[in-house]
């Protein structure tokens, strides 16, 4: 059973800080997931001048992000609009799935393509208004339950909102 790890944070420094946190820790990049609202203010997100990850360097113009390491380094990074929303940044598993089947079920909804990644409904509308308000959601995909205490202990560590964990619906 696949268990995901989510964690709000409220600045894109404070996200940075948790995904490079994360990568140091042995994380792989295509297990952790950062969605975030596509606005002025976060298009500066790891942005590290003269440096562009060979597998963002693409998408970056598209999105206006300059794809540092640490953003560079996470996959499938793109942009993305949900209907009734508004457009979004996302890197990582959710990507596919926000992007696919969970966001046609969820008839225009953040939230509700949230609950189709299985976060519970009572927090994926709370997720929905903090990211929409500008805050980044982070999450962590594994199979092994060890690790969910060893990324708990590194979102705390960065002071990160609303710390939760639940078994998904496949993000593949």
């Amino acid at each position: 059973m696949t268990k995901a790890v989510f964690c709000i944070a409220k600045s894109t420094e404070q996200a940075e800080l948790i995904v490079s946190n994360l990568k140091t820790a042995g994380f792989l990049n295509n297990d952790i997931s950062v969605l975030f609202p596509d606005k002025e203010s976060t298009r500066d997100f790891a942005y590290e001048k003269h440096t562009k990850a060979p597998e963002g360097a693409a998408i970056g113009g598209a999105v206006g992000i300059g794809t540092g390491a640490v953003l560079g380094w996470l996959a499938g990074i793109g942009s993305l609009a949900i209907p009734g929303v508004g457009p979004f940044v996302a890197a990582g598993p959710i990507m596919g799935a926000l992007s696919g089947a969970a966001v046609g079920a969820a008839a225009g909804s953040l939230s509700g393509a949230l609950i189709g990644l299985g976060i519970p409904e009572y927090e994926a509308k709370r997720y929905e208004g903090k990211i929409i308000g500008g805050s980044a959601l982070i999450s962590v995909h594994t199979t092994n339950s060890e690790t969910i205490d060893q990324v708990k202990e590194i979102f705390e560590q960065a002071n990160a909102e609303d710390i939760s964990s639940t078994e998904e619906a496949s993000v593949g």
